[in-house]
């Protein structure tokens, strides 16, 4: 299969935070740079007061693993870097071992567009701890973000549903980047088209859009408008209907629309972007229906979300299409997914695997030691609840779980009908082993795996909790390194 084009082709190696490399230089440093350790990356709580989210990313980390080089130009922008005494920061024999540096790491991953929850690791990186922790940003960066935004193109595509939602939000996005991969993890969560062309190019994505108020405003009479567009684009034509007073722009687009029907084309529709939508909808809905004009689509854009959208079609509101631009892109409600990544186990001295903890006064903050995989129990009706377990220790058959925020809340599942582990290899000695599936692919994906969870847990307010736990084994040993790290003494 050929692969897209990238829209970076220069090394991106330094796309991390300073003390990746420094801490890299530690380990270097003190001949702790190849001891063996795993890394997990994972969210702490669902995004925008929901109940799940969508796992998206992947395929930037993987291109980004694959080209992973220091290039001369990064390793001679290094060497000007100073410490406090005003000496380099980096030695040249570390510089050297950077330039020559190839990673060697294995990378398992949840498959773009997987329905996930907190605390599952979304992504697994074993390997020398060097390479492990110079990792660490760039991955966090290409996963938190679209994984986000995937997110929220669910919850605004559930809200809209079954009507087509068109990402519009390549101007308010965080720069260039940020818009193409808000168009790419929002046609993965769900939505239909985008207005970005660049995305379109990149990703397959399909391209929607027709015309601004400006072109009404370059004419002098708003049906000179109409009208010159229809005869410049007769085969797109929304007609923007807002510009002066919206129901005699809907007048005056179905004037044009006569014409356009008479040369053998069709108005596609007309497009609300300021005002009572809920009203004007309605309006514009039956004057388009009294003049034969049912075929045509009332597209609405203005600030929308998927609590606006869920508050228009309570009110009746006769929108086919809905254009949502800032509010998706930008993560409205929760700009950030707070994704973090944390070291869950080592090789000692004998190569035996120890596990690791972090421990906070926050039991949401405390990790959870060891090589983790997630493993989701499946029922006739769908998705029951997800385990998560030590790939060292294995998962009993008849498994009991434990939620690690209340100990009291215990599951035997032995009641499922199939099981599938979500963490699957993507690289192995740096090599990428996965496919890479169309973005078309990872959609539809999306949307099969949302369909195995009750209404409860997709809801937008006050959803269900779905299952989370570890596995006891995992647990019991979580909470030994817990009182362990509690009993120490501190100076």
């Amino acid at each position: 299969m050929t692969q897209p084009p990238r829209a970076h082709e220069t090394s991106l190696a330094l796309l991390t935070d300073l003390y990746e490399l420094t801490m890299a230089y530690g380990y270097w440093r003190l001949g702790r740079a190849e001891r063996e350790a795993v890394f997990h990356l994972f969210f702490r709580e669902n995004p925008f007061g929901g109940g799940y989210a969508i796992a998206a990313g992947l395929a930037p980390v993987v291109d980004w693993l694959e080209d992973f080089r220091f290039s001369s130009d990064d390793v001679e922008y290094l060497a000007t870097l100073e410490g406090n005494d005003g000496r380099g920061l980096f030695p040249q024999d570390y510089l050297d071992f950077l330039a020559g540096l190839r990673l060697s790491v294995d990378v398992d991953a949840v498959a773009e567009g997987t329905v996930v929850f907190p605390q599952e690791p979304l992504v697994r990186v074993t390997g020398p701890i060097l390479q492990c922790q110079i990792l660490e940003t760039a991955l966090l960066n290409l996963i938190n973000y679209q994984t986000l935004i995937a997110t929220k193109a669910a919850r605004v595509s559930m809200a809209a549903a079954p009507d087509d939602v068109l990402e519009f939000g390549l101007r308010r996005a965080q720069g260039i980047d940020g818009a193409l991969s808000a168009s790419r993890a929002a046609y993965i969560g769900g939505c239909a088209a985008t207005s970005n062309v660049l995305a379109g190019k990149l990703f397959g994505i399909p391209v929607r859009g027709t015309h601004a108020h400006s072109w009404v405003m370059s004419f002098d009479d708003e049906i000179d408008a109409f009208d010159a567009y229809a005869r410049a684009m007769p085969n797109n034509c929304v007609f923007l209907v807002d510009t002066y007073d919206t129901l005699d722009g809907v007048r005056r687009a179905i004037e044009v629309g006569r014409r356009l029907r008479a040369e053998g084309h069709a108005m596609a529709g007309i497009r609300l972007d300021s005002g009572d939508l809920a009203y004007l909808s309605v309006e514009a809905r039956r004057m388009l229906d009294d003049a034969d004009f049912s075929d045509a689509r009332i597209v609405a854009s203005n600030d929308l979300d998927e609590h606006l959208i869920a508050s228009l079609k309570s009110q009746g509101a006769a929108i086919a299409v809905w254009g949502v631009g800032t509010r998706l892109v930008t993560g409205h409600d929760q700009p950030a997914l707070g994704g973090v990544y944390k070291l869950g186990a080592m090789k000692d001295d004998a190569g035996a695997w120890q596990p690791k903890l972090k421990v906070s006064e926050q039991a949401i903050k405390t990790s959870t030691p060891g090589i983790l995989q997630v493993r989701r129990y499946l029922g006739p009706e769908g998705a029951l609840a997800d385990m998560i377990y030590d790939e060292t220790r294995g998962a009993p058959e008849a498994a009991t779980m434990v939620d690690p925020l209340d100990p009291t809340r215990r599951r035997v599942l032995d009641d499922c009908t199939a099981t599938e582990d979500l963490l699957v290899p993507a690289l192995r000695g740096g090599r990428v082993v996965c496919e890479r599936p169309p973005l078309a692919t990872i959609r539809r994906r999306a949307a099969s795996q949302l369909a195995l969870f009750h209404q409860g847990i997709l809801r937008q307010d006050n959803p269900h909790r779905y299952p989370v736990g570890l596995e006891l084994g995992l647990y019991e040993l979580k909470t030994e390194m817990i009182l362990q790290a509690r009993q120490r003494p501190h100076d």
